[in-house]
């Protein structure tokens, strides 16, 4: 039996940290060894910290609620390497901190991911952008910096990558609805939200119409060239717990059909499911019959929340081809998706016991 790498959580008292320690507590590889949170935070235990703003549906794990909460400093906390769930408001300069001072960093917050030398990754889709960490000692660092992307691009870009990879794309409309847990704790206020539809949501259309193209991109001398389709979305928020429900329509490079399009998002698998990775779901993309699937009620829980899933395939009258998709947005969206970051990495050789 492998020792247990040491994981340190940093913005631990978040909804992110939150998730990160429920989905931490038994993991065969990593094991929690530090809590860091901000200056108010520290010095309590866990427990104390979170006692009025615990918000996922299992307690505290009784070893964590018992931990000391630290700052996030890298001399004071005891890991090999850490997982950030930070605000990006002070994130940019904590994480730098860490990976200058040799630690890897996994981070789910938006600093860094357009980066040239930091990867943005979705282990079923671009694996070998992990290539680019080594560039980063050009920065002075001796740890590094590995991202994962918003929690639409994750359940966009797994549902594209058999359909780029097979046809080729050209355009690609999106219109998400997501969940209020999207916008962390306290969230939406419950009169905007309630009876409603919020049409925006800040910063957010952006990065789903860039991280794709970064993630679906290719290596090149070090570089990743971009996708070359274009891509335009639209946001909203809606009274939805968890789970981010989008609308796609696409066009093809090469002519195809529904039938070939479907057998390409049924057939899929990648290099998560070949290394047999603990977070990597048997299956990260299904296909549901039906006119009323994907639901989040439904389908959000698929593969331990890691599944995406995609169903109401069919012609569309302007684009080609349009669907319908939904991904669990704090576990493959955020925690989940930033533990199979680390799990490929460890795989890898870039983590390793320090």
């Amino acid at each position: 039996m492998m020792k247990k790498l040491k994981a340190g959580i940093l913005g631990a008292t978040g909804t992110v940290g939150q998730k990160f320690v429920t989905l931490l507590r038994e993991h065969p590889w990593f094991e929690v060894s530090a809590l860091g949170a901000s200056e108010i935070s520290a010095g309590q235990t866990y427990g104390q910290s979170v006692a009025s703003k615990w918000k996922q549906s299992a307690p505290v794990p009784p070893k964590i609620a018992a931990m000391r909460v630290r700052e996030c400093r890298p001399e004071i906390m005891d890991c090999d390497f850490v997982f950030s769930g930070l605000d990006a408001a002070v994130a940019g300069d904590i994480e730098k901190n860490f990976a200058a001072a040799g630690m890897p960093v996994i981070s789910n917050t938006k600093n860094y991911r357009m980066e040239p030398d930091i990867p943005l990754l979705v282990p079923e889709v671009n694996p070998g952008h992990a290539a680019l960490i080594p560039l980063q000692k050009k920065r002075g660092w001796k740890g590094f910096i590995a991202t994962n992307p918003n929690c639409v691009a994750v359940p966009l870009v797994m549902a594209l990558k058999p359909v780029l990879d097979e046809f080729g794309l050209s355009k690609v409309m999106v219109f998400s609805m997501q969940a209020i847990s999207g916008a962390g704790y306290p969230g939406v206020p419950s009169l905007d939200i309630l009876d409603n539809i919020i049409p925006h949501i800040g910063g957010e259309e952006p990065k789903v119409e860039t991280e794709p193209l970064k993630i679906l991109g290719s290596l090149e001398r070090g570089k990743v060239r971009c996708a070359d389709f274009a891509i335009s979305a639209q946001c909203n928020r809606v009274a939805v717990s968890d789970g981010h429900s989008l609308n796609v329509s696409f066009s093809t490079r090469k002519k195809t059909s529904v039938a070939k399009i479907r057998k390409a998002l049924e057939n899929f698998t990648a290099l998560p499911q070949k290394l047999h990775l603990p977070s990597a779901p048997q299956r990260p993309l299904v296909y549901l019959d039906g006119d009323f699937r994907p639901q989040p009620r439904l389908d959000r829980g698929a593969g331990g929340g890691m599944t995406v899933s995609a169903g109401r395939l069919r012609e569309c009258p302007v684009l080609g081809f349009k669907m319908a998709l939904l991904g669990h947005n704090t576990i493959r969206g955020a925690a989940g998706a930033a533990i199979l970051n680390a799990e490929l990495l460890f795989k890898l050789g870039y983590i390793k016991q320090r």
